[in-house]
């Protein structure tokens, strides 16, 4: 696990300690080692920050060249299955005089053998890597096929610059991005910004299952290339129809399979534990292939509804784990939200952002690597709002288009003061803000005009974000715009979970855990994100993950052949922090000031009147607008510590 920067400025005459400089901006994901490489005839420059994990040695430094010096490679993740491409190239008589036994090695050994796509093909892993040719000068950006690890690049005046992390583009002479207000419109509607787009104009990431080959510093509006594509998998017929027990053991045999490829490492190894089916599935196998007591981390907190420690410390008492659990207090927790725009280089408002970055923090003092059981519930249905879309939806359907949208304005128009009153003329049990807060949202989609319309309503922090952004003209195009006819081919159930998959999935949670586990220098992998598994997912007929109302049930089955079924059958919980009370209370000074008015209309991104209304509204306890406003905190405090000469390292973060 590492980091890397480039540029490639033939006509620029730049320090040659320029791209040490850019490297040390992301020594958080590599702080063992750093490298640079310059090609001075082209004007290209690669430089790398080192978490050493397999061949802790100096034969794993990097960039690295080819055995035949053609190549020259910076790269960002690991090979898993880099034993088995050694031993076919050493079969085949390709390679030779290995000078270590590193994963960066073997992958080097295996492009010059076999070529870029036949290698692509080949890999099991998690990467984003740039590879230069030598002699024919050309650059390939590749990001691994489910986008676990981050990819950016773009144009800075005459330069191409190239990376895992936007902080390090900031030392380069001349570069002033600009954001762009339609994906920040995005950002405030999914509460991330999706790829390819990036918070700035001129600035791009990589697709997940991607590559590009860029031959001169201008010839970057080209399409990339997709080398995987996970709908195509989707085409294929359904394993097993009628045998859930063949199912469960194709499972759990590519689950043992994958766990154990990411369980190779030179240095201490851990799991996440929250208790829940995935996370402790992995771990369960895990215990079971090792030797020794699995090391797990969980966070607690004492809020009711969000400590999850007390089922993961049964779990692990179950399993036998040597199992560490940190109760976090409620200030503790509260004191990391000013260091988030140190870790999220763009706009992130996931609030599960800050557990996840305690619980790294905890791991990191006992292992350098973590698993985590993230990605199942997209591939098996675990999410509840799957469930409740296709019953929504196959109710409204039906009625025509034209009443719901007049139906929809209705409940739009209805006052503030209408909506408390029927509140109050309703049972105690249900006086809360919730109806009020729940219309708005209904309003918004029975007016669809197709399933995966509904869907993305559904998702959507924002329905109609652009009127909030000054400047802004429309919202970039996402998957979500294009998925009717995954709907007509697969029904809605299953592209619900397939466009999740390519979205949310690479957008918000791998972009969550790779940030907040490189903020402290920890590598997390992710065994569900397997692609042969992820294929076998896409291919297991959909009865068996929704089934007698139990969400996810192929992966409970395999899950009881380690753990009680009494231990687990529960009700699932959220990984977060209460944000709604903690902004009528402590963190209500803090969003003040960043909500101001004339402070967001000198700033000019937003219209100071809606967030000023959803703020009074959270504040008299009229409306829960929390989920709303964290979108807008999270920007207005990335802004500030971005774009106002306030930029800093992360130490301050991790102390």
């Amino acid at each position: 696990m590492c980091g890397f920067v480039g540029y490639w400025a033939p006509d620029r005459d730049l320090s040659a300690h320029l791209i040490d400089h850019m490297a040390q901006q992301i020594w958080y994901r590599g702080p063992d080692s750093s490298g640079c490489w310059h090609d001075d005839s082209a004007g290209l420059a690669l430089g790398h920050r080192r978490l050493a994990i397999v061949d802790l040695s100096e034969a794993g430094h990097q960039p690295m060249a080819s055995k035949s010096g053609r190549y020259v490679l910076s790269y960002n993740g690991e090979i898993y299955n880099f034993q088995d491409i050694r031993a076919e190239l050493e079969a085949a008589g390709n390679a030779s005089a290995w000078k270590g036994h590193s994963d960066t090695e073997i992958l080097l050994g295996a492009i010059e053998a076999w070529g870029l796509e036949s290698t692509l093909a080949r890999l099991d892993g998690m990467f984003a890597f740039a590879l230069w040719d030598t002699v024919n000068k050309v650059l390939t950006l590749a990001r691994d096929r489910l986008g676990e690890k981050p990819l950016y690049f773009g144009s800075s005046g005459s330069a191409f610059l190239f990376g895992s992390d936007l902080a390090a583009f900031r030392p380069f002479p001349d570069y002033e991005p600009e954001i762009d207000r339609d994906v920040l419109a995005l950002y405030l509607r999914f509460s991330y910004v999706p790829a390819p787009y990036s918070i700035y104009k001129g600035i791009r990431k990589l697709e997940p299952g991607h590559y590009i080959e860029i031959k001169s510093p201008d010839d970057i509006n080209q399409p990339s290339v997709c080398y995987w594509d996970i709908i195509d998998k989707t085409h294929k017929a359904e394993l097993y129809k009628d045998d859930s027990n063949k199912l469960s053991e194709t499972l759990d045999g590519l689950l043992h399979r994958s766990i154990a490829r990411r369980m190779v490492a030179d240095v201490p190894i851990g799991a996440f534990l929250s208790g829940g089916y995935d996370s402790t599935l992995t771990t369960a196998i895990m215990q079971a292939q090792s030797r020794r007591r699995i090391k797990t981390f969980t966070i607690g907190f004492s809020e009711e509804g969000y400590n999850e420690a007390i089922h993961a410390k049964a779990v692990a008492a179950h399993l036998e784990t040597d199992h560490t659990e940190l109760y976090v207090s409620p200030s503790e927790a509260r004191d990391i939200i000013p260091h988030l725009p140190d870790i999220w280089s763009e706009p992130f408002a996931d609030s599960s952002q800050i557990p996840t970055f305690l619980v790294s923090q905890l791991a990191r003092t006992e292992v350098t690597v973590t698993l985590s059981g993230d990605g199942g519930d997209e591939l098996f249905h675990g999410y509840s709002r799957y469930g409740f879309a296709e019953r929504t939806w196959g109710k409204i359907k039906s009625v025509p288009r034209f009443l719901r949208k007049g139906a929809a304005a209705g409940m739009l128009a209805l006052p503030s003061s209408v909506v408390r009153g029927v509140t109050g003329i309703l049972p105690k049990r249900l006086h809360t803000m919730q109806l009020a807060d729940r219309i708005p949202k209904a309003a918004n989609i029975i007016g669809a005009n197709s399933a995966m319309a509904f869907y993305k309503a559904m998702v959507s922090n924002y329905t109609a974000p652009t009127s909030l952004v000054s400047g802004a003209t429309g919202e970039p195009a996402t998957a979500l715009d294009y998925a009717d006819h995954l709907v007509e081919r697969l029904g809605f159930d299953r592209a619900m979970g397939l466009i999740d998959t390519v979205t949310y999935l690479p957008g918000d949670i791998l972009t969550k855990v790779d940030r907040a586990g490189m903020a402290v220098s920890l590598e997390s992998r992710i065994p569900f994100l397997d692609h042969q598994l992820v294929e076998f997912a896409m291919r297991v007929p959909q009865k068996f993950k929704q089934l007698d109302g139990q969400s996810k049930w192929l992966l409970r089955q395999v899950l009881y052949r380690y753990v009680p079924r009494e231990l687990m059958d529960r009700p699932k919980m959220g990984f977060g922090v209460p944000i709604e009370e903690w902004l009528r209370g402590p963190l209500r000074d803090w969003a003040e000031t960043l909500l101001d008015e004339d402070r967001l209309l000198s700033e000019g991104y937003f219209d100071p009147a809606p967030i000023r209304k959803m703020w009074e509204e959270h504040q008299a306890g009229e409306r829960r607008w929390h989920a709303q406003l964290w979108n807008v905190l999270m920007f207005q405090a990335w802004l500030e510590r971005h774009h106002s000469g306030q930029t800093r390292p992360f130490e301050a973060a991790a102390a």
